[in-house]
């Protein structure tokens, strides 16, 4: 019976639906995507999932492809003016990845050795490619015995990282209110502007066709997976640019997967990629490295942090803002997205408070995250990774 995607898609779709509806009445204290992944390791384990239910479900499959698409729609909900005010985001997270990096240098190394600390630094710092970089490196040098433990840094960090992020984010959606009933609050503004080319292709019929919104926004995807193919720009770098500048010229509308009414089938094809990466994962595994697992997540999480913390006040910007951009190297997209939904969900008074609060916390979490992410740890994995 398992055997049926469909059948198996549904029993993977449940745990993302229990994670909604757990972050809903607890007003977002359990993050969804927490729940789906640990519930996903612990129905594997237990052996009631297959371990290969995502192959099964195929769903997975379709969420890979629309990572592209949903990293344009994510830059066309930030026009271009915002982004020249963004470079405080982008210190901010470096100075998380940084002072993360040194405090692993210096510390687990004197608990375990210089070899698993360098295995740790570049996953902690952001994702996949990090993972990649790290581990096809040891294989290659024969440190086998430690491959596991940056595929499970990255397993584990969201676990760590959302939870921690999100108690900042609700902390600023508080600063945010306690401005706006003392009529002290400045929005940074810029998402809700678009332009005048913009406003005027939303009266062309031809740019009102779904059809037509979701053709243009997979097709900005494919060219930035082309150039990320040729250039050493990494792909989704260029998705995010498209979708900006496609903004600004017209080319697309604000939100365009929305007003196309496909970015939830897409967010939760993601999702399925996202959980995808516990999959492999055995207790066994775990067990094993557990001791160095943690020292590296919990000493990285401190660092990052107090880089976020230092460099915030150093800007002027609020500590309870800044924090969860740095962390946002332990979780990334969709995740950075994903926690703005459910913190201006759970925090807003109204609608139009939703709104604003939401409006305040992407921008500089979309772009800390692919600073963190998709840049820093790629540099700080293979730079570190040759001096072993």
């Amino acid at each position: 019976m398992l055997s049926n995607p469909l059948i198996a898609t549904v029993l993977v779709f449940a745990l993302i639906a229990l994670g909604e509806w757990l972050s809903i009445v607890s007003r977002a204290r359990v993050p969804m995507l927490l729940t789906a992944m640990v519930g996903f390791l612990i129905l594997t384990w237990t052996g009631i999932f297959p371990k290969d239910i995502l192959e099964k479900s195929q769903f997975a499959a379709l969420g890979a492809i629309l990572i592209g698409p949903a990293i344009v729609h994510m830059g066309t909900m930030i026009p271009f003016s915002l982004v020249k005010t963004q470079y405080k985001a982008v210190l901010i997270a470096l100075s998380g990845v940084i002072v993360s990096a040194i405090l692993i240098l210096l510390i687990v190394p004197l608990l375990f050795d210089y070899p698993t600390a360098v295995a740790g630094v570049g996953p902690i710092s952001g994702g996949i490619i990090a993972l990649l970089i790290t581990s096809e490196k040891l294989k290659e040098i024969g440190m086998t015995s430690i491959v596991i433990i940056p595929a499970l840094v990255v397993a584990f960090q969201g676990v760590v990282g959302m939870p921690l992020a999100m108690h900042f984010m609700k902390k600023y959606a508080k600063v945010i209110q306690a401005q706006l009933d003392d009529g002290t609050f400045v929005s940074m503004g810029g998402l809700e502007e678009e332009s005048e080319v913009t406003a005027a292709a939303k009266k062309n019929p031809l740019r009102s066709s779904a059809v037509l919104k979701l053709f243009f926004v997979f097709a900005g995807a494919g060219i930035g997976t082309l150039l990320g193919s040729v250039t050493p720009i990494h792909y989704t770098l260029w998705c995010l640019l498209i979708g900006i500048v496609g903004l600004k010229l017209g080319v697309f509308q604000s939100s365009e997967l929305e007003r196309a009414n496909s970015f939830t089938i897409t967010m939760i094809g993601i999702i399925f990629v996202v959980i995808g990466t516990m999959a492999g994962v055995t207790p066994g595994q775990v067990l094993t490295n557990l001791p160095a697992i943690i020292a590296i997540l919990a000493i990285g999480s401190i660092g990052i942090s107090i880089g976020g913390y230092t460099m915030a006040k150093l800007l002027k910007w609020h500590p309870f803002k800044g924090m969860p951009v740095a962390l946002t190297a332990l979780f990334g997209f969709p995740g950075d997205y994903i926690l703005c939904e459910e913190v201006s969900r759970s925090c807003a008074r109204n609608e139009k408070e939703e709104k604003l609060i939401f409006n305040e916390l992407l921008a500089p979490m979309v772009i800390g995250g692919f600073t963190t992410v998709t840049v820093a740890s790629v540099i700080i994995a293979g730079v570190l990774i040759k001096t072993l």
